[in-house]
């Protein structure tokens, strides 16, 4: 469509048309139940093996989690009846993420090994290096596979956009609720993980925002083999 109208010193805009919206939605839009996570756990919550496992598992088992929100708190100074409104520091949200509990308990009990390395059960000791027990973790974006002109469908998912959050450790992970009254149900729970700071990554793994020494990731590594 053209430039909007002026018309009786306003500017009227043109008719938008069903086309004209279809046009500009970008690959349909993105879905909310496309993506994948990537949870990784220190050693004193899992062993190299079961990192492998658990990292596998945490693909498919994690339900639900979010792509990050950004705040920046606002400093007020008063003048003459007024606030003059300035940016103050930035703040991180937890990110929060909800896991299938299956029989084996693996997942959860790492989260409960990895919270009780940071602080005992029985007593007031844990870890005090948070290089020891804070790690990274990654959310992905997804689009659906394409398919060909036969219908043969790629294997492969695209990934629209990569977050990872830095030095992140668990601080919740809520209780299961258990009753007779719970039928066609499956357990789930879910995890708090604090975050010092979050980047988003292009497909080639570097840094959108600038934040310097990032992990690089390959894309192709985190398509999904269905």
């Amino acid at each position: 469509m053209g430039d909007n109208q002026v018309t009786g010193g306003k500017i009227a805009p043109n008719l938008r048309t069903l086309n004209d919206f279809k046009n500009r939605m970008t690959g349909g839009g993105a879905r909310p139940n496309l993506f994948e996570c990537e949870i990784n756990f220190p050693g004193a919550a899992a062993s190299d093996a079961d990192k492998t496992i658990l990292s596998e598992k945490t693909r498919f088992l994690v339900k639900a989690a979010s792509l990050p929100g950004s705040t920046i708190n606002v400093i007020d100074i008063p003048f003459r009846g007024r606030n003059l409104k300035i940016a103050g520091d930035r703040t991180f949200d937890p990110w929060t993420i909800t896991i299938i509990n299956d029989t084996d308990f693996k997942i959860r009990t790492a989260f409960e090994k990895w919270m009780n390395y940071m602080n005992k059960h029985e007593d007031n000791s844990g870890e005090l290096d948070p290089v020891n027990y804070q790690k990274n973790m990654k959310v992905y974006q997804l689009g659906k596979a394409g398919v060909d002109k036969n219908m043969v469908s790629n294997d492969k998912m695209q990934v629209f956009k990569t977050y990872e959050f830095y030095g992140t450790f668990p601080t919740a992970v809520s209780a299961i609720d258990l009753s007779y009254d719970s039928a066609d149900t499956i357990e789930e729970f879910t995890v708090d993980l604090q975050v010092q700071w979050w980047d988003t990554l292009d497909t080639s793994g570097n840094s959108v925002l600038g934040s310097g020494n990032q992990e690089k990731f390959d894309a192709a590594s985190v398509t999904a083999d269905y």
